[in-house]
């Protein structure tokens, strides 16, 4: 039986903010649930990480009318301070992170192995919305 062939997404985007500010923010699950939505109906009341080889990160995002949630977790496999996070979500998905410093800013980069359920572009700009979210999360600090 043949294995369905597996479709890898990246998005990305370059940050005006250090390394060091990216990397905490990107980890930190206070900052994790001030930035972690694709839209602004959502919002990610409770984050938690334990950002090491064999940890775990949980993040609740939900719809804020309460008509809709899940938790995001994943295990992470990698972990390199300051240049990539490796994982792997419940489902048996990975994911990896890269952070690169790019002059005076940073340049985050994720590419995840795409689910089935949904469209490639669905995906794809779900992930690029959040990054986005990020991204202007921590420029405004």
């Amino acid at each position: 039986m043949e294995s369905p062939e597996i479709t890898k997404i990246t998005v990305e985007v370059n940050i005006n903010a250090s390394i060091d500010l990216v990397w905490e923010c990107f980890n930190s699950p206070e900052h994790v649930v001030k930035w972690n939505a694709a839209s602004e109906d959502w919002h990610t009341p409770r984050a938690s990480n334990d950002l090491r080889v064999g940890g775990q990160f949980n993040n609740r995002m939900e719809a804020k009318d309460g008509s809709f949630g899940f938790d995001f977790i994943g295990v992470y496999s990698e972990v390199i301070a300051h240049q990539k996070i490796s994982y792997t979500m419940e489902d048996g998905r990975t994911a990896d992170i890269f952070f690169e410093k790019d002059g005076s800013g940073t340049k985050l980069k994720e590419v995840f192995v795409a689910e089935t359920e949904n469209s490639v572009e669905l995906q794809k700009g779900g992930w690029q919305a959040i990054l986005d979210s990020f991204k202007k999360y921590i420029e405004s600090l």
